[in-house]
């Protein structure tokens, strides 16, 4: 007997972003398959598959957002569910990676806890994940199983080509992002210049700009980097580059966490008249300052979606420009 094998796509969302994940599902032409989550009374998380999954290639949608351990548990538990339902290959979907700024040991005695979520979406099942904008582009050495890579820039890229400033100059707010400046600089055709800053040791979420290295006297300054936080680094970088002479100053960003006093430091910053991210996690209403603008991600996730379940390049969608 010989049996001709039929593909099928089923793809599953946590409930962290229900937006994103029915964006990108109606992106692909699909429905969301039933994941049925409720919580027991002590808060335990419980899931049953609404559909057979046996022998689907299957991709468990989730971003780390919102209660981070919750996001990531829920989804630790789904995939377990969809192994233990011999779904054929199961994809993590992690728009947003927790931990990912967890990627070293700054100091001693401390955990590389983006490691730790590695090998626990492994342990769990996973075989393959994809993620936008890691912290990092060493965490995909944290796996022994293939990551997708994706970067959100083509859609910031997009966005520029609508709204194109005058005299535009990109600027990394550290060291660390110039790479991903440059990149985009080369992109929309501007110039690149990048904040020297350094963080007191021994603490977390303050930063201080030092210095600008590069041309920003009056220029359209466009801050680039890949998540926004408390937002200590973008308004001190702001403020210090119109120090130095910036005409504007906006803020790019793909993760948009916007944990307090973020979205009131930002609202309040006078250096800056504009801040664009995307939708890669849950954005409540407090957060939706008037300046802040959102693009969607949907479209990007959905190609690299379907390039992975019919086997063809995710590279490709982006030219081969999604690597750190």
């Amino acid at each position: 007997m010989e049996l001709v094998t039929k593909k099928r796509l089923q793809v599953y969302a946590g409930r962290a972003h229900p937006q994103l994940a029915a964006d990108i599902a109606t992106a692909l032409g699909v429905e969301l398959g039933e994941t049925n989550l409720r919580e027991f009374a002590n808060g335990e998380l419980h899931c049953r598959f609404g559909q057979s999954l046996r022998g689907a290639d299957v991709f468990v949608l989730q971003t780390h957002g919102g209660k981070v351990n919750h996001s990531i548990m829920e989804q630790l538990i789904m995939i377990d569910a969809a192994k233990r339902a011999s779904a054929k290959r199961i994809t993590a979907v992690c728009p947003y990676y927790g931990y990912s700024r967890q990627d070293r040991k700054a100091e001693g005695r401390e955990p590389i806890t983006a490691k730790l979520v590695a090998d626990m979406l492994q342990a769990a099942g996973a075989d393959r994940v994809v993620s936008v904008d890691l912290h990092t582009g060493q965490i995909q050495g944290f796996f022994d199983i293939p990551v997708d890579h994706l970067t959100a820039l083509p859609v910031l890229e997009a966005y520029i080509a609508d709204n194109a400033p005058e005299n535009p100059v990109v600027v990394s707010p550290d060291a660390g992002g110039v790479k991903a400046a440059k990149r985009f600089s080369t992109q929309i055709g501007a110039d690149l210049a990048f904040v020297n800053k350094f963080r007191p040791k021994g603490t977390a979420n303050q930063v201080v700009a030092a210095d600008v290295i590069g041309d920003v006297d009056g220029r359209h300054c466009i801050l680039l980097d890949d998540m926004i936080d408390t937002a200590g680094t973008i308004c001190a970088a702001a403020d210090i580059l119109v120090e130095h002479g910036a005409a504007d100053v906006w803020v790019m960003a793909t993760h948009a966490v916007l944990s307090p006093p973020a979205a009131e430091r930002l609202a309040s910053s006078a250096a800056i008249s504009r801040v664009v991210v995307t939708d890669t996690l849950p954005l409540t209403d407090d957060k939706r300052i008037d300046k802040l603008e959102v693009l969607s991600v949907a479209d990007l996730i959905a190609k690299a979606i379907d390039a992975v379940f019919e086997d063809a390049s995710v590279s490709e969608i982006f030219g081969g420009e999604n690597q750190k």
